[in-house]
């Protein structure tokens, strides 16, 4: 039996849906011993995920939390017509955190929260009365405003600066490990608090954006202030990239100094 690598996998992403088509098996010689083509080798069903654009759609507000062991449960009152057409089991990214529907009223939505969440995301500092962002999941053919968000927190920051100019908002983000740093490049995407914001300059553990009016309006960093924190999401094909390059250059300089030291 012969067999060759088929295919890395394809990701595209088309309005509401993330679609992922994987090879289900590598290319085989029959029977009578000729090569298969592989385009004749079947395929893993298209893989169809929730995800979302980055452009929050508006702020809601928190009205009810019932905190548990180890669990939350959060109702969050929407401005009208938002919640339309929605149903129980939807995704909805609550500061960039994706969460599922698990009840519905005419303008209010509720959402179970477990440990993890609570404690990887700001949702845990929640209490009634606190503003949050919110999108919902995006649909086939909606335009893609903003870059590839899976609603998936990588870590949280803390606004340690705000400038005020007459036109923008300048806000630096301090992140608490170092290692998320090689992530976060100048003019590079990064979802903050679920808002895709393109990245400024970059120091340290720092980085900022600048924020036009409407962003400042449509978001919660029209009222955030210094010391809040806020949820990231590293943009996936920055990270795919950094992380290859540094695997490929490791294996290459371990490669040299085995034979070096032959």
């Amino acid at each position: 039996m012969q067999s060759c690598r088929l295919g890395q996998g394809l990701r595209a992403f088309s309005g509401r849906s993330q679609v992922s088509s994987v090879c289900l098996t590598p290319c085989r010689a029959d029977p009578r011993g000729k090569l298969v083509n592989p385009s004749q080798v079947k395929r893993r069903a298209l893989q169809v995920v929730n995800m979302f654009t980055g452009i929050v759609q508006g702020t809601a507000k928190v009205v009810s939390v019932d905190r548990k062991e180890n669990f939350s449960q959060l109702v969050i009152q929407f401005p009208e017509g938002k919640t339309d057409g929605i149903q129980i089991g939807a995704s909805v990214a609550i500061n960039g955190t994706c969460l599922t529907v698990t009840e519905i009223k005419p303008t209010q939505l509720s959402f179970d929260i477990m440990v993890e969440t609570l404690r990887a995301t700001n949702l845990g500092e929640l209490d009634n009365g606190s503003i949050v962002n919110f999108e919902r999941s995006a649909r086939v053919g909606d335009e893609i405003g903003g870059h590839n968000v899976s609603g998936h927190v990588h870590t949280k920051a803390t606004i340690v600066e705000i400038q005020e100019t007459a036109n923008n908002r300048r806000i630096t983000f301090e992140l608490p490990d170092e290692r998320w740093m090689k992530y976060v490049l100048p003019k590079g995407y990064i979802a903050v608090d679920g808002t895709s914001l393109t990245i400024g300059e970059v120091w340290d553990r720092r980085f900022c954006v600048y924020l036009i009016p409407e962003t400042l309006r449509v978001t919660v960093f029209g009222i955030k202030g210094v010391g809040d924190s806020v949820n990231i999401e590293i943009e996936t094909q920055t990270q795919a990239i950094v992380d290859t390059t540094e695997r490929v250059v490791a294996a290459y300089l371990a490669r040299n100094a085995a034979q070096a030291s032959a």
